[in-house]
Order: structure tokens, then C-alpha cells, then sequence
């Protein structure tokens, strides 16, 4: 492609404003670049490679066993799964801008379908495949979406009819197609959640009325990062297999990274066009510091509550810490993860590139989109890592012999 092509195509998936962030230039200059009434700079074509395009090709091969990726978010489950050697063959994603991330950073060949609104897709025009991933909506059952909801006086868990009842999308594709196996991720608090009636529903749709046999864990990644965020896996297969949590390898809370190991080094290693950073040794950009106005404000509400007895304030952590969970409200005022810069300057919020490394994203994974939509997409992801490992002990129980199809007929009786 030439550099009007790439441009072309970059316009296809982002607005002339997110395009013009990437590459560091005005909006009006790449709408000129799009009408050819300019000529960009040669090394335009480079950048939108590098900075809004899938890196490598599209996949050729079937791979080692397919996948469909349902709720997908920035596609945090996806790549657990891609480094087993799956490949994804439909993607379901509601948002605008996480599917903006997610076509910025993955390769869909041919067949790869790419649906927004998963309610309304037939079942039977979802592809047939050997793995279901789904992180359905965890705003109905977390803590502070009851809470939330609950001071709104709206309904929460199987009762919001928005997001609450998306699982059993979930599950009528699963009677559909018969996948060899399933995961499906959400927060903790989907145990407890209705005094453990929502969880208990969950289990018996897909054990007694679906027929898989079904394990769950809590995870923390605090395994394999410096964050402390429990989640819980639910695995099943369709046929009997010797699967077992047992097989997991999750390093011990002692030896994982601290926070220094996702912040920014500040020290010129870095690459020079990230947003969030500039100069000579790449420090990161004062809009990132708290005002006075905000950090006082986050003191005193923390002092009034630490009258009252309770816990509520900020998270103050330095390079050896670990943080409390990220969320997609880091954006208001990044009070759950503020950095410590010393006793004469403010702290900061963590960059967008540092979120993606506490949620255990690679520096090659792409940023396109604002601040403020990349807080809310690191929020709501899963951590990398866990996923991997949960494919990894998944993965031996899936790889297809001849005589195995790829979605079986339910067994009556």
C-alpha cells in the first residue's frame, strides 16, 4: 500500500482526530491528506503502520483449535489464547472505541466475522468452533456496581435487563454450537451476589440445562503483577476430560513484580512518540501530576472518613508497591492508584501505557484512542497473564484428533 492507502485505511477504523493523535498532527492536515489535496511526508506510512495498524499479517493457517471472543473488550482474553496457538473466528464487541483498540491490534483473516450487539445475533450464524471466551458484563454483580445501582434505586445482576441477562447469550450459544469447551471470566462478587443465588443459576444453566462439566476459581493477578485483582474463571467441557486447577503454575505473591516494573523508566529508553511522555529522557508529562485543588480534595475526603472509622481515600504507591485494583473509573480522579513523586510534588495518575503493563499487556499492544477511553478499557480487561495460564492447562484437552468434530450435537439421556 501506498501512503494514501494506509491513510484510507486508518480512516476506516478511526476518526480523522484519532488518527491526527496518532501521528502527532492537526486534524484538518490528515482530512487534506485524505482528499489528496496534500502530499504527507514520507514517513507517515511508517507511523501509521507502527502506530494504528495490527503489527505482521493476517493468519493463513486454521490454527491449533478456533475460538470466538464474546463481550471482547481490548481483546485481554483473545491474546491468552493466541499464544496457545488458537485462532479467533468471531468477535463480539458493543463499544465503539474498544473495538477501535481491539482492530488496532489484531489480525482477522479471512472468515473472521466481527459482530457489535451480541443479542442480536442468531446463534446459528455464529461460526462453529472449539472454544468460547466470554467476559459478560461485570458491572451488574461487582461491589461497586450494586452499590452504584443501588443508590440510583436501579436493578442489579439477572434483574438489569441492559447487561444482567447478556450471560444467557452466552449460554444459547453454547446449546447452539457445542463447543468443545468454555471460559467465561467476571468479579469475584459474582459469587456472593443475590446471597449466592446469581452464581448458583450460572452453574446449573451450564451443568444440568447445557450438560458441561464445569470448574471455577478465584484468581488474583497479583500472581504475575503488582495488582491486586480477583476474578473468577469458570471452565467447562463438553466431554469428559481430566482438567484440573492443580495444573496451574501461579508464582507466589513474594517473588511477583512490584510497581516498578510497570512504570515509566524516565531515563531515554523508552520510545520518544509515546504521548505520555517527552523530552530528552522520556519523563512523564506534567498533565499526568495531580493539582493542588484535587490532591487536597483527595486528603481531605480521606481524613473524614478515617474519622468516621472507614476505609475510603486514596492509594498511594511507590516503585515497590503493589496497587489496588484499576477500574474504569480511573479516569475521574485516579484516586485507587496515585504515584508517590516525593514530598515536594503532587503524585500522578498512572499513563495509559502503564495501565496496559499492570493489566500484563505487551509495549507493542497500540493506544489509539484518548486518555480517558484507554483508563475505562484498562478498567474493565482482565490480566493477560492469568488468562495465558488458564489456556495453557486448557489447551491439552482441545488440540483435535481426526475423529473429533469441532461442535458436537448435545447428548440426550
Amino acid at each position: 500500500m501506498d501512503t494514501y492507502e494506509l491513510i484510507d485505511l486508518a480512516l476506516q477504523r478511526f476518526s480523522p482526530k484519532e488518527v491526527a493523535q496518532a501521528l502527532g498532527v492537526d486534524p484538518k492536515t490528515v482530512r487534506r491528506w485524505h482528499v489528496r489535496e496534500t502530499e504527507p511526508k514520507p514517513y507517515i506510512a511508517d507511523a501509521i503502520r507502527q502506530r494504528l495498524l495490527p503489527i505482521g499479517e493476517p493468519p493463513t493457517d486454521a490454527g491449533a483449535f478456533t475460538f470466538i471472543d464474546l463481550f471482547a473488550g481490548i481483546g485481554g482474553i483473545r491474546t491468552g489464547f493466541e499464544k496457545q496457538g488458537g485462532r479467533c473466528v468471531f468477535t463480539s464487541e458493543w463499544d465503539p472505541y474498544a473495538r477501535k483498540t481491539y482492530a488496532a491490534n489484531f489480525h482477522d483473516g479471512p472468515g473472521h466475522v466481527f459482530a457489535e450487539d451480541i443479542t442480536k445475533v442468531d446463534e446459528a450464524d455464529v461460526p462453529d468452533h472449539d472454544v468460547l471466551l466470554a467476559g459478560f458484563p461485570c458491572q451488574p454483580f461487582s461491589i461497586a456496581g450494586v452499590s452504584k445501582k443501588n443508590a440510583l434505586g436501579r436493578p442489579h445482576g439477572f434483574s438489569d435487563k441492559t447487561q444482567g441477562t447478556l450471560f444467557f447469550d452466552v449460554a444459547r450459544i453454547i446449546e447452539a454450537k457445542r463447543p468443545r469447551a468454555f471460559l467465561l471470566e467476571n468479579v469475584k462478587n459474582l459469587m456472593s451476589h443475590d446471597k449466592g443465588r446469581t452464581f448458583s443459576t450460572i452453574i446449573d444453566v451450564l451443568q444440568n440445562e447445557l450438560g458441561y462439566k464445569v470448574w471455577h476459581k478465584v484468581i488474583n493477578g497479583k500472581h504475575f503483577g503488582p495488582q491486586h485483582r480477583e476474578r473468577i474463571i469458570i471452565v467447562g467441557f463438553r466431554d469428559e476430560v481430566p482438567f484440573s486447577w492443580d495444573d496451574l503454575e501461579l508464582p507466589d505473591f513474594g517473588i511477583s513484580p512490584k510497581m516498578g516494573s510497570v512504570l515509566h523508566r524516565q531515563d531515554g529508553s523508552e520510545p520518544a512518540e509515546w504521548p505520555s511522555i517527552g523530552g530528552d529522557k522520556g519523563k512523564v508529562l506534567d498533565k499526568y501530576t495531580l493539582s493542588d485543588k484535587l490532591w487536597d480534595y483527595l486528603q481531605n475526603y480521606a481524613a473524614k472518613h478515617r474519622e468516621k472509622g472507614n476505609g475510603f481515600g486514596f492509594g498511594l504507591v511507590n516503585s515497590e508497591s503493589t496497587c489496588r485494583t484499576l477500574s474504569a473509573r480511573y479516569y475521574k480522579d485516579g484516586s485507587e492508584i496515585l504515584i508517590s513523586q516525593g514530598a515536594k510534588k503532587n503524585p500522578r495518575r498512572l499513563t495509559p501505557r502503564e495501565c496496559a503493563r499492570l493489566m500484563g499487556f505487551e509495549d507493542t499492544f497500540r493506544i489509539p484512542v484518548s486518555d480517558t477511553r484507554a483508563y475505562k478499557q484498562f478498567g474493565n480487561s482482565v490480566v493477560v497473564p492469568v488468562i495465558s495460564e488458564v489456556a495453557r492447562i486448557m489447551v491439552p484437552h482441545l488440540i483435535k484428533d481426526d475423529k473429533a468434530p469441532t461442535s458436537g450435537k448435545k447428548k440426550k439421556g
